[in-house]
């Protein structure tokens, strides 16, 4: 019996022009398939409503996604004033209205309640799980349920396009755990009009911009015209997961033994004065991200990298 094939050893980051329509898991399956990589995963979802920028990792680099998880992300979304629905965005179905319509001044006014620490209260329908289910399914099955608040970060919210008196464009930047659907539902309410999200843009996760964001269209045109090497250059080197933390270069004894699980010390006059999380790496390769204490390198993660790949 013919052994099954498990896919290429495929090793960066993608970052993934989501399209509206499309889940996080569907695209992380179709760029799995588009490189026939043999492991990846997504940092972040997205709701089938939203597009941008999903960060999808291939290889080696599904070791690095907690990293960006933790990062914070940018959003430029669309509320639409005097109707709240179900699910706090366009899909759902209207459950509150008002006829009142804040003016542009009133809005800005508003926006400093929202920012800095807060407790938000999570959309009914979202993935949390209530007593082992999902939120979302307890929702359309119209059981009564109740989600705690949880405390969030809104760094930034600002007001950037007031275009009529039933729209305005907001621009946020976040911390994990932030809904921009509950952050238009409680600004509505605040407002006294209600509100919910019409359209939704993820514009940055961590080091990921929207910049540099690829199209679905454009990876299968690559695919098309340069094959395989030509998708391999839209990538990410691993490390641009990796920004925040210090780096450490070591010499390939140093290095084989991080590979190995074993510490290392930190010898020697030019030593690093450092503590706490690095990133290690040797002649230009990934070795694994580990902690540092008194002098002593522990490995917490080992990248099973050939040499320089990891490298644009």
């Amino acid at each position: 019996m013919a052994r099954r094939r498990k896919g290429l050893p495929v090793h960066g980051w993608l970052i993934f022009d989501k399209p509206q329509g499309m889940t996080s898991t569907q695209a992380v399956a179709r760029v799995k398939r588009l490189y026939e990589a043999a492991k990846a995963g997504h940092a972040g979802t997205l709701d089938p409503l939203a597009t941008g920028v999903l960060p999808i990792a291939l290889g080696e680099a599904t070791k690095t996604v907690p990293f960006v998880v933790e990062g914070s992300k940018e959003y430029r979304f669309t509320v639409r004033l005097g109707t709240e629905t179900d699910t706090d965005d366009a899909m759902g179905k209207v459950v509150a209205t008002s006829d009142r319509r804040p003016t542009r001044a009133e809005i800005e006014a508003k926006l400093p309640d929202f920012t800095g620490e807060i407790d938000q209260v999570p959309p009914r329908y979202s993935a949390l799980k209530v007593d082992g289910a999902r939120a979302y399914d307890l929702a359309r099955e119209e059981e009564e349920f109740e989600l705690a608040p949880r405390r969030v970060s809104i760094a930034k919210l600002d007001l950037v396009d007031h275009p009529d008196t039933d729209h305005c464009v907001l621009e946020a930047r976040c911390g994990k755990g932030t809904y921009v659907r509950a952050l238009a539902r409680d600004l509505g309410r605040a407002l006294g009009s209600f509100g919910h999200v019409e359209a939704l843009r993820r514009t940055r996760v961590g080091a990921f911009g929207e910049e540099r964001a690829v199209a679905l269209a454009t990876l299968l045109s690559l695919a098309e015209s340069g094959g395989h090497d030509a998708l391999v250059g839209a990538l990410e080197p691993i490390e641009t997961a990796l920004r925040d933390i210090p780096v450490l270069t070591l010499s390939g004894p140093d290095a084989d033994r991080l590979k190995r699980g074993q510490p290392v010390l930190l010898r020697g006059r030019d030593a690093p004065i450092i503590e706490g999380t690095v990133y290690a790496t040797a002649r230009g390769t990934l070795v694994a991200v580990g902690e540092v204490s008194q002098g002593e390198l522990k490995p917490r993660r080992i990248f099973n990298l050939p040499r320089r790949s990891a490298e644009r």
